[in-house]
């Protein structure tokens, strides 16, 4: 993998913007700019938005909230996360997230190393416009593919998990 070795700098404008899962993402970043270090997005994620709960077998996870707040899970820790809050989530441990604002969360997502938005162009589409695309019901047997390729794993079925209320608890 090649790394853009003059660097570069991309308006708040500029970015793939992909359909995602019912977000909005717009990648910053990904291996071919960073020679496969991490993949930066930019993601919009309507009210109530929430991945089941999954592990990454090959790499990390970050998330630093620009606007809205997160229910966070992690292991068997959850948290309530507000807008300039960090989350770390380490590969090999399951977790997940909703967003538990009223408005829609804006966040800064970081994977090392990069191959999300690798992932996300396969699962998702180019997106018509930068907002939220209409909603609609995912391909789960596109998504379960796509997932056992880049080694992403459910730790349980949609709707099985317990409820992600706590504000803190370790």
């Amino acid at each position: 993998m090649q790394r853009d070795a003059s660097g570069y700098v991309l308006s708040a404008e500029e970015g793939e913007g992909l359909w995602f899962l019912g977000t909005l993402l717009t990648i910053k970043a990904g291996g071919p700019q960073t020679g496969g270090a991490l993949t930066v997005v930019e993601q919009l994620a309507p009210p109530g938005f929430g991945p089941p709960r999954h592990l990454h077998r090959w790499e990390d996870e970050a998330f630093y909230i620009l606007e809205g707040q997160l229910t966070v899970s992690c292991g068997d820790r959850t948290w309530l996360a507000d807008r300039g809050a960090f989350i770390w989530l380490p590969r090999g441990i399951a977790h997940s997230f909703v967003v538990s604002s009223a408005a829609p969360a804006r966040l800064l997502q970081i994977t090392a190393p990069a191959q999300f938005e690798r992932f996300a162009a396969e699962v998702g589409e180019p997106a018509g416009q930068r907002a939220l695309p209409p909603p609609a019901a995912p391909d789960l047997p596109r998504l379960r593919e796509a997932m056992a390729r880049y080694g992403y794993e459910l730790a349980e079925l949609p709707g099985s998990g317990p409820a992600h209320s706590a504000r803190h608890q370790s």
